[in-house]
Formats: C-alpha cells, sequence, structure tokens
C-alpha cells in the first residue's frame, strides 16, 4: 500500500493465482563480510577499492553494471575499444566481452554480472540458496540490444535532479534495473511506510549509507509448518537485502544521518519501464 502521493500508486498490479510453490527465505549480507552474492539472475560485487588498483572483470557474456555513488573513488573503464574515465556518481554500463577497471582513489565500487557468467559464478558466498532455480522468480530473457550498438555508457546522477512526480532516478541495462532512491535524512517516518509485494521478481535493496530496518512478511500458504515469522532486520552499511516474491516489504531508514538505498532487479521491472519518463535511459536501452 502506497500513500496517495507515492508515484508508485499508479502502477497497475496483475492479479494472478498463486502457484503453491515454497516461498524462499529473505537473505540479508554485509557486503564487507560477503563481498561477492547472488540473486536469482544477478551478482552483486562489492569492492572496498584502492588507489591503483587493477580490477579484472573477466571476459563477459552479458553487459556489466558499475553502481557509483558519492564515496566511490575515479576509475577508468579499459575494453577492446579504448579508456573512459568516470568521475561522478551514477551508473556505467560496459559491454560484453573483456574489461578490467583502473582505480585512482579509494572507495566502494559495486558491480553487477549476469548470475550464469563463468568468471563469477562460482565465487558467490550464497550459491546453496540458488543450488536450484527460485522457482517464483522468472528467469532473465536478456532485454533488446542498445540502440546504437554495444559500447561504455556513463549516465552521471548530476545530470538527472530528483523529481517527485518520478520514483528515484532509475536507469535499465538489457539484464539490470538499478533504482538511485532518493537520500534520506534522519529516519523515515514510521507513519508513512509502503508495505507492498512483487510477483515473479527479486528486490536487492543496496544500502550504501546509513542504516536500514526492513520490515518483510511471508504471506501463509496451505503447509502452515512452512509459516515464517514477520521479521524486522536492522542492517548498516554497506549491505545487501534480497527479497523473494511474493513477500509483502517495506524499508525504513533509522540512522540519524543520511540514509541511501539503491534497488536492483533484474530483469528490468516492466512495471517501471512502462511509467513515461521513469526510465532516465529508455532512449538506449528500448523494451521488448
Amino acid at each position: 500500500m502506497y500513500e496517495k502521493d507515492d508515484p508508485r500508486s499508479a502502477l497497475a498490479t496483475a492479479a494472478r493465482p498463486d502457484s503453491g510453490d515454497a516461498i524462499a527465505a529473505p537473505q540479508y549480507f554485509d557486503l564487507r563480510e560477503h563481498p561477492v552474492v547472488r540473486a536469482q539472475n544477478v551478482i552483486l560485487v562489492h569492492t572496498d577499492a584502492h588507489a591503483g588498483d587493477d580490477l579484472d572483470n573477466g571476459t563477459l557474456e552479458g553487459e556489466l553494471a558499475v553502481i557509483v555513488t558519492d564515496a566511490s573513488p575515479a576509475f577508468t573503464v579499459l575494453t577492446a575499444d579504448g579508456a573512459t574515465k568516470v568521475t561522478e556518481p551514477g551508473l556505467v554500463v560496459v559491454p560484453p566481452g573483456a574489461s578490467r577497471i583502473s582505480v585512482h582513489g579509494d572507495g566502494p565500487l559495486v558491480r553487477l554480472v549476469e548470475a550464469t557468467e563463468p568468471a563469477w559464478r562460482d565465487r558467490v558466498a550464497n550459491a546453496d540458496a540458488y543450488a536450484q532455480d527460485a522457482p517464483r522468480v522468472s528467469l532473465l530473457r536478456r532485454w533488446p540490444e542498445p540502440v546504437g550498438g554495444q559500447r561504455v555508457r556513463v549516465y552521471p546522477l548530476s545530470e538527472v535532479p530528483d523529481d517527485p512526480k518520478r520514483f528515484g532516478r532509475i536507469f535499465r541495462t538489457r539484464s539490470f534495473m538499478v533504482n538511485f532512491l532518493p537520500l534520506q535524512d534522519g529516519p523515515r517516518d514510521p507513519r508513512k511506510l509502503s508495505p507492498h509485494s512483487h510477483d515473479d521478481f527479486e528486490q536487492l535493496s543496496l544500502a550504501v549509507q546509513g542504516e536500514y530496518v526492513h520490515h518483510i512478511r511471508t504471506p501463509w500458504l496451505t503447509d502452515s509448518t512452512a509459516w515464517r515469522e514477520d521479521e524486522h532486520v536492522r542492517i548498516g552499511s554497506p549491505s545487501v537485502t534480497i527479497i523473494p516474491p511474493p513477500t509483502v516489504h517495506t524499508s525504513a531508514a533509522s540512522a540519524p544521518g543520511v540514509n541511501q538505498l539503491i534497488d536492483i532487479f533484474s530483469p528490468p521491472r516492466v512495471d517501471f519501464s512502462e511509467k513515461p519518463g521513469w526510465v532516465l535511459n529508455a532512449d538506449d536501452y528500448p523494451m521488448p
């Protein structure tokens, strides 16, 4: 449920009968302890980078995305086509093939790759959770090729200020959708939360600053032995919480200073994509 002034209140959600499949448990990771984790379709790699580091992305079959925050260092993406320097927060999309990142300062970098990538799939900390495909999660089918062909693309946040008519600042690739949510100064008002659920996709909530409480409720199915107590998990940053469908969930900033959350989806969300103006690089990455 959303407040009437929440942009998500206008989303159309299709009702469908429940599949009866078991509902996966939420997963919570401190990224300093577990820097490489996965969901069904995406692997998230967190690196505390330092000046002079040379990060090998491997030779990838799909695109790679780099999430750059205020705390991230400047870096250069090196591909067969040349070098691209990145100096400010935003999203960077790197084409398939071999690539490296040359780091020019100290700070965190977050990389996203497809979960099937041979260079990364055996490094994840939570492989057992996906020993079999999650039955409630739609498997990734890449969206269409980007307009103008594959190349390094940089989307700085400075070019797209926050707009209350739009939900966050959303970018998509062929395989991922990344939503930079507005900074939250201090704790979220507990009277204005937004519990909701998703039918067939996971949500990765990446905390890059501050602290959050993730409230997650697992719906009751016919098998009462699989019922779970509601969860109210407090977790700092950097962390990622993997929220499975169709759990009811909402997250509340809880630290007294600045809190920042970035939501990640794979494949890209159709409902967000259908809202005019919400996906900021839609001209580059068309819908199916």
